[in-house]
C-alpha cells in the first residue's frame, strides 16, 4: 500500500528518549516548588504515563491546585530537555535523517511538550519538513488529550490533509491512538522497546524508519 502522509511520535521515534533521572529531578524540582516532600508513589504518579485521575488525587492528598501544579512541573520538564537537546544527550536517530527523504506532508504528534517539540525541530533543523506538529501545552486538559486519545492525531491528519496516513511510534498508546484514528500505525521496535509487549496489532513493525521510502 502507498501512504500519502506520515505522522510520527517524537521520542523514541526521532530522537532518544530522555534520562529518567532528569526527569526524576524536573519532577522533584516540582515539589519543591510547593513545599512538598513527595513520597515514591506521588514521584511515579508524576514521573510518566500521568493521568488526571491520578493526578487530581494526588494533589488533593496534599492541598495542591492540579493546574497549578501540572503548569510548574511541565514548564520544568521542557527546561530540562531543551537543555538536554542543547547539550547533545538528546540526539536524533541516525534513522531520522529518512524525513529528508519522503515526499510526502509529515507531521509529529507527541505527548511531550509543545515547546520542547518545537526546540527539537529548530535545534536540529528539521521545522522545514513537517507540515505540523502538536505536542502537550501544560494544561490537565491536555493531559486527558493525550494518547491514546485521538486528539491530536486527528489534528495533523487534518492538517496533513488525508486519512491515507500512517502514524509511527513506539508504544502501545501510540498504535492504539492511530487506530482511533482511523489509520494505519508502525511500532517502531528500537533497542529500548525490545522487551515490550504489545496487546494491540500495529500495522506494520518495524526495527528502524528505513522501510518508511518504500511506503509512502
Amino acid at each position: 500500500m502507498s501512504y500519502e502522509a506520515v505522522v510520527f511520535d517524537n521520542d523514541g521515534v526521532l530522537v532518544e528518549i530522555t534520562d529518567w533521572d532528569v526527569l526524576r529531578g524536573a519532577a522533584r524540582d516540582t515539589f519543591a516548588s510547593f513545599d512538598v516532600d513527595p513520597s515514591d508513589e506521588d514521584l511515579a504518579t508524576v514521573l510518566s504515563s500521568v493521568t488526571v485521575d491520578g493526578l487530581e488525587a494526588m494533589c488533593a492528598r496534599h492541598g495542591l491546585d492540579p493546574e497549578a501544579f501540572w503548569h510548574e512541573r511541565d514548564t520544568n520538564y521542557t527546561t530540562v530537555q531543551q537543555r538536554e537537546v542543547v547539550e547533545g544527550r538528546k540526539p536524533m536517530y541516525d534513522d531520522a535523517s529518512v524525513v529528508r527523504d519522503l515526499d510526502v506532508p509529515l507531521g509529529i504528534v507527541s505527548s511531550n511538550q509543545h515547546a520542547t517539540i518545537e526546540r527539537i525541530l529548530d535545534h536540529y533543523d528539521l521545522r522545514e519538513h513537517f507540515v505540523t506538529y502538536y505536542g502537550r501545552q501544560p494544561t490537565v486538559e491536555d493531559v486527558r488529550r493525550k494518547k491514546p486519545h485521538p486528539h491530536f492525531v486527528e489534528r495533523a491528519l487534518e492538517d496533513v490533509g488525508t486519512t491515507n496516513a500512517l502514524y509511527v511510534g513506539d508504544s502501545e498508546t501510540d498504535v492504539e491512538a492511530a487506530h482511533a484514528a482511523g489509520v494505519d500505525s508502525v511500532f517502531l521496535r528500537r533497542e529500548h522497546r525490545a522487551d515490550y509487549s504489545l496487546s494491540v496489532e500495529p500495522t506494520y513493525e518495524f526495527e528502524t524508519l528505513d522501510p518508511l521510502v518504500d511506503l509512502v
